[in-house]
C-alpha cells in the first residue's frame, strides 16, 4: 500500500476531512517531492475518497510532469492558488475538521482559515507520526548507508592534525570530507567544539584555535537520498588526564546501556533512563543536561524522542540517535552518538566508527 493510501486511512479513522501538506519532509514522504517554500504557496490537499491534489506555482509544475498518482493544478502569477484548494476540499460554509503541516507558513494557515471560516484546524504531526516514525526496509537501507558514509568521514578526519586549526577550519575540512563520500550538507552542522567549548552541547562552531590538551567534540552528518546521518565522537588532543578518561568511560558505558535498552517492547523513557542511571551512578548526573536521543529519518530531529516521560513503546523500524553526554562547565564535555535502529531481534547500530577514545595531534 502506498503512502498516500495509508494516510487516507488515517484521515478516515481520525475523522479528518482534509489534510494540507506544504513543503516539508512530510511532503517528501508522501509524494517524493519536497517542494520549495516561498511566497508562492505549494499545497498538497488530501481528502479521503479522492486522489491527492498538488497546487503549486506554474514555474515548478515541470518537476512533476508525468505523475499519475497526484493531480497537478498549477497557477500562474496573479492567479489565486487558494481557489484551486477550495474546489478540491469542501463547501466553505460547512463545519469541517482539517489538519495542516506543522511547517506551514503562518500566511498559508491564515489564508485557509479565511477561506474556510467554519473549519477547525489541528496539527498534522499526530497523523503523520504514525507513518513516519516506523521506517520501511527501503528507508532503513538509506539510513544505514548514510551512517556508513559518516563513519568513513570520521576515520578520515581522525587522521588530521588538529593542533593549530580553528574550529571553523576543522568544520570546513569535515564538510569537504562529507562531500567526498556523497553526503549532502545538513542544515544543522557540523558542530566542532574544542576545549571549554566542548561543555556546550549546541556550541556554535567559532574561531577558537584548537590546542594541545583539548577535548574536541565533533557532531556531524549529512543527507543521503533525503535521509539523515548523525554521529558524534569526542577526541582528545594529546594524552588525556584521569578526569577526562573517567568521564569518557562513563559516557561510553551509558551509551552502551541505552543501546542495549533499545529493543522492541521497551519504552523511549526507559532507554533514556538506562543511560541516565549509569551517569547518575558515577556522580555526573547534574552534567547530563539533554535527552538521550531523537528520531532520525527525512528530518534530523523527528519522533520518537528518547526522553523522560515518553511512554511510547518501541517497535521494529524505529530509528533514532543514542547520544548521552557529560558537560563540565569551563572544562570539557564528552558525547558519543550513534544512529540506532530497532529490529525484531533487538537494536542495531548504523554507525560502526570506533567508540574508543581517539588521541590526535
Amino acid at each position: 500500500m502506498n503512502r498516500t493510501h495509508r494516510i487516507a486511512q488515517v484521515l478516515r479513522k481520525q475523522k479528518v476531512d482534509a489534510l494540507f501538506v506544504t513543503p516539508s519532509a512530510d511532503l517528501m514522504y508522501l509524494i517524493g517531492y519536497g517542494g520549495h517554500p516561498s511566497e508562492r504557496p505549494t499545497i498538497l490537499a488530501m481528502v479521503p475518497g479522492r486522489s491527492p491534489v498538488l497546487v503549486l506555482p506554474q514555474l515548478e509544475a515541470p518537476r512533476l510532469q508525468g505523475r499519475a498518482d497526484v493531480e497537478i493544478r498549477s497557477y500562474a502569477d496573479g492567479e489565486d492558488p487558494y481557489e484551486s484548494v477550495r474546489t478540491v476540499v469542501a463547501d466553505p460554509s460547512t463545519r469541517v475538521n482539517f489538519a495542516i503541516s506543522d511547517q506551514a507558513w503562518a500566511g498559508v494557515l491564515l489564508n485557509l482559515q479565511e477561506l474556510f471560516p467554519f473549519a477547525s484546524f489541528s496539527s498534522a504531526s499526530s497523523l503523520m507520526r504514525e507513518l513516519r516514525m516506523v521506517k520501511d526496509l527501503d528507508e532503513m537501507e538509506l539510513l544505514h548507508e548514510a551512517g556508513k558514509r559518516a563513519d568513513q568521514v570520521f576515520e578520515n578526519v581522525a587522521q588530521l592534525r588538529f593542533t593549530g586549526l580553528s574550529e571553523s577550519e576543522l568544520s570546513e575540512e569535515l564538510n569537504g570530507l562529507l562531500s567526498d563520500v556523497g553526503l549532502a550538507r545538513a542544515d544543522w552542522g557540523p558542530i566542532v567544539a574544542s576545549g571549554p567549548n566542548s561543555a556546550s552541547p549546541h556550541h556554535i562552531t567559532g574561531d577558537r584555535q584548537i590546542e594541545h590538551g583539548d577535548a574536541v567534540v565533533l557532531d556531524f552528518g549529512g543527507v543521503f537520498e533525503g535521509y539523515q546521518a548523525d554521529i558524534t565522537r569526542t577526541l582528545h588532543v594529546g594524552p588525556p588526564d584521569s578526569d577526562f578518561k573517567e568521564v569518557y568511560e562513563t559516557v561510553l558505558k551509558a551509551q552502551q546501556a541505552a543501546f542495549d535498552a533499545s529493543r522492541p517492547g521497551n519504552t523511549a523513557a526507559n532507554v533514556d533512563r538506562a543511560a541516565r542511571d549509569v551517569i547518575d551512578g558515577e556522580g555526573f548526573g547534574q552534567y547530563f543536561i539533554h535527552r538521550t536521543g531523537h528520531g532520525l529519518g527525512l528530518d534530523s530531529h523527528e519522533e520518537p524522542y528518547l526522553v523522560v516521560g515518553n511512554g511510547l513503546t518501541l517497535e521494529p523500524g524505529m530509528t533514532f540517535s543514542v547520544e548521552p553526554g557529560v558537560y563540565i562547565p569551563g572544562r570539557f564535555g564528552v558525547r558519543v552518538e550513534d544512529t540506532v535502529a530497532v529490529y525484531k531481534d533487538g537494536p542495531r547500530r548504523f554507525n560502526h566508527a570506533t567508540r574508543e577514545l581517539q588521541v590526535v595531534h
